[in-house]
């Protein structure tokens, strides 16, 4: 199920649900504020151009769910977009990113893990990025989740030579620079 706007916030207490059990554990291990805020950063997200969440559900509710939007000219004030320009470079954000499809957040919930559902979510989400072109940032301390989307075909986008920090930039398969 695709959901665009502010539609996803009939479902915003079961994804927060979900986001609880997936985020709450090894390696992010967010406590209670911190995934009650992801409750209210859905609702400012969801205004955001081009925002769209892909859900997967159940009997049992949601199993998982991927969150994107478009990534505007002009990136938002935060340490995470700080980092991804300080290492790629403002020009190289311009040709790469702006534009382009940038994923938020993908959870799966730990039983629906073995049947594949985050490939089918990212594939699912990125089907219709512009160009061909999806990224997402994400920290260097979350080995597994960047060695998946190593072995799903996303690639990093190459640091500035010394300008490499703890966010890694992944480029989605289609994106023409992931090449």
């Amino acid at each position: 199920m695709i959901c665009y706007g502010a539609t996803v916030l009939d479902l915003a207490e079961d994804l927060v649900d979900a986001y609880a059990e997936v985020f709450s554990a090894p390696p992010w291990n967010e406590d209670e504020e911190t995934i009650q805020r992801f409750h209210y950063r859905l609702r400012n997200d969801a205004a955001r151009p081009g925002f769209r969440a892909v859900l997967a559900q159940s009997r049992t509710g949601i199993d998982g769910f991927a969150i994107a939007w478009l990534t505007p000219r002009t990136l938002p004030d935060t340490p995470t977009y700080a980092k991804v320009v300080s290492q790629l470079g403002e020009a190289r954000v311009e040709e790469l990113l702006v534009g382009a499809l940038e994923l938020d957040e993908l959870a799966v919930r730990r039983h629906a893990r073995p049947q594949g559902l985050g490939r089918t979510l990212l594939s699912e989400l990125t089907a219709d990025a512009p160009s061909g072109r999806a990224w997402v940032p994400m920290s260097r301390h979350a080995k597994n989740a960047v060695a998946s989307y190593r072995r799903l075909g996303w690639r990093e986008a190459e640091p500035l030579p010394g300008a490499g920090n703890g966010v890694v930039v992944l480029l989605s398969p289609g994106h023409p620079a992931a090449a």
